[in-house]
């Protein structure tokens, strides 16, 4: 094993001591950037030891995010304060350089330096840290071996699996103490096999890591299964934030439901009968508690499918057309037509039933008690409301 940690001639001052890294506090970040297509304005508040994803569709602001935090582009006005430092606050006397800031970032791209075996890659970050020799040995060993990479110290990052190159990346991130750890989507670069496997591994060494950690992702499994918290991102601002379950109860946006897997609309209750915003149709609900705007949540396996109008007069169906089927695994999706724009998971046997083809009549029905509801605060500008 090489047991020069130093980079590019860097050397460890061997009698340094080591710096203390408690991450007593987490991300205070309010952050403001113009792009001049898109204004980033969000906030992000992250304890330590606990997983924040921030999730959006492609130009919702996520990269613009990352790179504030990290400190490659500064913000215009807001404040980023780590560990109780204060890493930008919107002026140049304020603005912490990128290796100053002491943030671990796992990009996509790993973006490991290709002229340095997986060793030097580890330990790149350790020179400026002021750790001993002694110490800097120790941590990269524990770090090596913590990673399984044992096999591969000596190897390239052109020698290494889209698997072992994240480890490396995650283990470099590591390697440092940071007080912030940034995962930008760390899993997306690897098959679907490898991504499963990864996503395990990554969540076991979250676990152990005692500052905040902000993942980036474009994938709700990720984020369902490695995160705490959930923010959800749209043009530049946060449209929702919560733990995954109260996502999937209570999607506030079309971009969260379709997400999350859940049908959302929007209309008005009246004792159990619900007028839906830009239909000319009504749904009955069990729920009679809510007089006035709501938020309707329909998950699609609640959505039942037949050939011909069913009989006994349930409370909610209606005649529509199959717009496309998208095999799922287990499971279909299909996207049903109006005069309700809604999908409904079926099993790929009661597909080949039906028939089902883009274009089919089918009838659809919903029981009133599937249906659920919640307030929806219009006057508040927030939300779905136009």
């Amino acid at each position: 094993m090489n047991t020069d940690y130093g980079v590019a001639g860097a050397q460890l001052p061997s009698d340094s001591p080591s710096p203390t890294n408690p991450a007593a506090e987490g991300l205070v970040a309010r952050i403001e950037i113009d792009q001049g297509g898109l204004t980033v304005d969000l906030t992000l508040d992250i304890a330590p030891g606990t997983t924040t994803a921030l999730i959006g569709p492609n130009g919702a602001g996520k990269t613009t995010t990352v790179n504030a935090l990290a400190g490659l582009r500064p913000i215009d006005s807001g404040r980023i304060e780590l560990a109780g430092r204060v890493l930008d606050d919107g002026s140049a006397a304020g603005f912490i350089a990128p290796e100053d800031r002491r943030i671990g970032v796992v990009f996509q791209s790993y973006r490991l330096f290709d002229h340095l075996s997986v060793i030097d890659n580890i330990a790149f970050g350790l020179a400026p840290t002021r750790r001993s020799r002694r110490r800097a040995r120790a941590e990269v060993a524990e770090l090596v071996e913590a990673f399984d990479l044992g096999s591969l110290t000596n190897r390239k990052p052109s020698q290494l699996s889209g698997g072992q190159a994240q480890r490396v990346a995650l283990a470099r991130a590591l390697a440092i103490e940071p007080d912030l750890l940034l995962l930008d989507e760390p899993l997306a670069a690897l098959d679907v096999a490898t991504r499963s496997q990864l996503r395990r591994f990554l969540a076991q060494h979250l676990a152990r890591f005692a500052g905040p950690r902000l993942l980036i992702t474009h994938d709700p499994t990720d984020a369902n299964l490695l995160a705490d918290e959930i923010c959800i991102i749209e043009q530049g601002r946060v449209t929702q934030r919560g733990r995954p379950d109260e996502l999937r109860r209570r999607p506030a946006t079309p971009y969260v439901a379709e997400l999350v897997g859940t049908n959302l609309l929007v209309g008005f209750n009246q004792g159990g009968t619900l007028d839906i915003d830009g239909a000319d149709h009504q749904l009955q609900t069990a729920d009679t508690s809510i007089t006035g705007p709501v938020l309707i949540t329909i998950a699609p396996n609640a959505i039942a499918l037949h050939p011909e109008q069913p009989h006994g007069s349930p409370r909610n169906t209606w005649l529509t057309e199959v717009e496309s089927i998208e095999p799922l695994g287990d499971t279909t999706r299909i996207l049903l037509g109006g005069p309700l724009s809604l999908v409904a998971d079926i099993t790929p046997a009661s597909t080949a039933k039906l028939g089902l083809a883009p274009g089919s009549s089918i009838w659809a029905t919903i029981k009133a008690t599937e249906i659920q509801v919640n307030e929806h605060a219009r006057d508040r500008g927030r939300g779905i409301d136009r």
